[in-house]
């Protein structure tokens, strides 16, 4: 029986060959595709708080006519739905990591679920006394904010520039919205944030390729 196939190689060069084969397919793996952990956010606040913009944009006028209700309710449906997308992704890719890596994951994982809990559980008893628009930015602006905080910090934990970037970008805009004022935020946040999730999960999944090439 012949068991050549067995040996491990003698020629430099294909072993080299072999560890970057190995490298690839591991990255393959356990790196779950960055377009499952952007584009569901992205698309979220496209859709989301683009809504809350044409059904309450600046001035008294509502630019398309939509129950008062309707953007919230999708909003809150499109972010269950990529939280859901980002949850299944993570499990499938990192659920057979463990060490140091796998518990910076499940840390992350509770500032993420816990954070956002407890700083809406403030909000709502803070928001019922203020005027509609006020309350609705209180809301977006607060919401907008914690998730460009946590984005820092992901990429301040993984050292991941793209993320941490990210992170910058989306507090920028809030900070921008924030000064234009109640109607535009949603604006600045639909589009600037929305498609800048789009464009950094487009970008994130070309870097991926390139390191899971063999």
């Amino acid at each position: 029986m012949d068991h050549d196939d067995d040996l491990p190689p003698t020629d430099a060069a294909a072993a080299l060959r072999l560890i970057e084969d190995e490298r690839s397919a591991t990255a393959r793996q356990i790196d779950p595709d960055a377009r499952l952990l952007y584009w569901p956010w992205g698309i979220a606040w496209l859709v989301g708080f683009g809504l809350f913009f044409l059904r309450f944009p600046p001035g008294e006028e509502e630019l398309l006519r939509l129950p008062g209700w309707l953007p919230l309710t999708v909003l809150f449906a499109l972010l269950l739905a990529a939280a859901a997308v980002q949850a299944v992704a993570s499990v499938r890719a990192y659920g057979q990591v463990s060490g140091e890596s796998a518990r910076r994951g499940r840390w992350y994982g509770c500032a993420w679920a816990l954070g956002p809990v407890s700083v809406y559980a403030g909000l709502g008893q803070v928001s019922e006394h203020l005027p509609h628009d006020l309350a609705a930015l209180l809301w977006s602006a607060t919401a907008v904010g914690l998730t460009g905080a946590l984005h820092m910090a992901g990429g301040a934990i993984w050292l991941d520039r793209d993320l941490f970037r990210l992170g910058v970008w989306i507090s920028v805009l809030n900070l921008v919205g924030v000064f234009a004022g109640p109607g535009w935020h949603a604006l600045v946040v639909s589009v600037a944030g929305g498609g800048g999730m789009l464009v950094a999960g487009a970008v994130a999944r070309r870097q991926q390729r390139q390191r899971q090439q063999p």
